[in-house]
């Protein structure tokens, strides 16, 4: 999983623990590890959901300012489906 480098530190820190992406289909599992500055970003749950259940607060826990922000940077591509991703972030040392 991707971040844009402004949120990383809060990612690594514990801070940000969920993002929201749009994508065709899920890009993430369940259980699964995906490498990031240094560590890794373990995946602890994926939901499916519609772009209005999308909250300010969402948005905010995100690492984002509110919707506008996060939607700027939660669409990739083509996609049209809404996915709410929780994580927790391991350092080399947890892993």
């Amino acid at each position: 999983m991707q971040f844009l480098k402004t949120l990383r530190p809060r990612v690594r820190s514990g801070e940000i623990t969920s993002s929201i992406r749009i994508w065709r289909s899920p890009r993430v599992s369940v259980g699964k590890r995906y490498a990031m500055d240094g560590g890794w970003i373990e995946i602890e749950a994926v939901r499916e959901m519609s772009i209005e259940d999308i909250s300010p607060g969402m948005a905010r826990d995100s690492g984002f300012e509110g919707l506008v922000d996060l939607l700027k940077t939660a669409k990739h591509g083509a996609g049209t489906r809404v996915f709410l991703i929780r994580f927790h972030y391991l350092s080399a040392d947890e892993a």
